[in-house]
């Protein structure tokens, strides 16, 4: 097997698109829903409708592999000014990751493109694909329509699109870029130091904060980026090409929070919320002992597997188990016992310090 060479990429546009997505999705990333709403609520009523539909259809994750070909700086509004230059009716393509759908999906969705309309059929033949794909038992229909829908109205889509992402700009990410790109620009260095001294499989592992993979990617190059706002957790850029990978690796400070002012830390909220739960406690004491699929736990807990892995994915956005990938179908989870230590240590000095003002 042979090791991919390790390349290294860096720019706030990155957290421009990865922030987005998380403010409307903040259930699933450990961020508090109310702030996350407070956030969204600056935008201007039509750009914020039109954010949120399009985050739950035709742009469902960060379109970092895109991203990956800005040019400098790779700022946002490095981001904005390419993606004017795209034509309105082909921004939607380019930003879609069309290289997970099929041939035939492809080619359906550049007709309804062409002739600005789409019939059940289609429907059903994107439903087919993207659970293929996703390896979901069910896709919604509001997902599908509102991914069909835009599909129809590509010139529409972009000339919104654009509008939408200027006043996310200037209502909030503008000031948050100032102040997440010194501590992207010291944790890549960070990261880069590292690879001096571990194996590409640690330094995957180390820096994805908990998945840990059976077999490296089969590329011949992986391009590691820093994302604030993604930690703890990793995203994979579309390359459109077979020998590079790009990993988002998350690279927000143990001791930092995503709202600015906040002296408690996103970690420690997380973990000492997932650990107080007495089904994840069972949880990791079980994943202790082995290695254990979501199933698996499923028959030890008598629970349903959906509500399994609902435990799972809060003690993984807490960095408290490993993922394991790349053996079988079913991922496989370990209890990550560093990430327990470093619940415990932040809590006492958080506990510990002085905050000022503090008599």
């Amino acid at each position: 097997m042979s090791v991919p060479r390790i390349t290294w990429d860096m720019g706030t546009a990155y957290d421009f698109f990865v922030s987005l997505h998380i403010l409307h999705h903040p259930s699933d990333f450990g961020v508090r829903a109310a702030w996350a709403a407070g956030m969204r609520s600056r935008l201007p009523a039509a750009e914020r409708e039109f954010l949120e539909d399009v985050t739950e259809s035709a742009l469902p994750g960060p379109p970092i592999g895109w991203v990956y070909t800005l040019p400098a700086p790779k700022d946002s509004v490095t981001a904005l000014e390419m993606l004017e230059e795209i034509p309105s009716s082909r921004r939607l393509p380019t930003l879609m990751p069309l290289e997970e759908l099929g041939e035939k999906t492809v080619e359906m969705l550049d007709k309804i493109s062409r002739q600005g309309s789409w019939d059940e059929d289609d429907r059903e033949l994107l439903r087919s694909e993207l659970h293929a794909h996703w390896g979901k038992k069910s896709i919604a229909d509001k997902y599908l329509d509102g991914n069909l829908r835009w599909w129809s109205q590509p010139g529409e889509f972009g000339e919104k699109l654009v509008n939408a992402l200027y006043a996310y700009q200037e209502v909030f990410f503008a000031e948050e870029e100032r102040r997440i790109r010194p501590v992207l620009e010291s944790e890549l260095e960070n990261a880069q130091a590292l690879a001096e001294k571990v194996s590409v499989q640690e330094l995957m592992e180390t820096l994805s904060q908990g998945l840990r993979f059976q077999s490296l990617p089969q590329v011949e190059e992986l391009i590691l980026a820093p994302s604030y706002w993604g930690s703890p957790f990793v995203f994979f850029g579309d390359m459109r090409a077979g020998d590079k990978e790009l990993l988002l690796f998350g690279a927000r400070p143990k001791d930092a929070s995503l709202i600015p002012g906040e002296i408690i830390p996103d970690s420690l909220i997380n973990a000492l919320k997932a650990l107080s739960d007495p089904t994840r406690l069972r949880i990791l004491r079980y994943l202790t002992s082995e290695p254990l699929t979501p199933t698996q736990l499923a028959r030890r807990l008598r629970l349903r597997a959906p509500t399994v892995i609902h435990h799972l994915h809060i003690l993984r956005a807490a960095g408290l188990v490993y993922v394991i990938v790349g053996e079988g179908k079913e991922k496989a989870y370990q209890s990550r016992s560093e990430g327990v230590m470093a619940t415990c240590d932040l809590l006492g000095e958080f506990l510990n310090a002085t905050e000022s003002g503090d008599q």
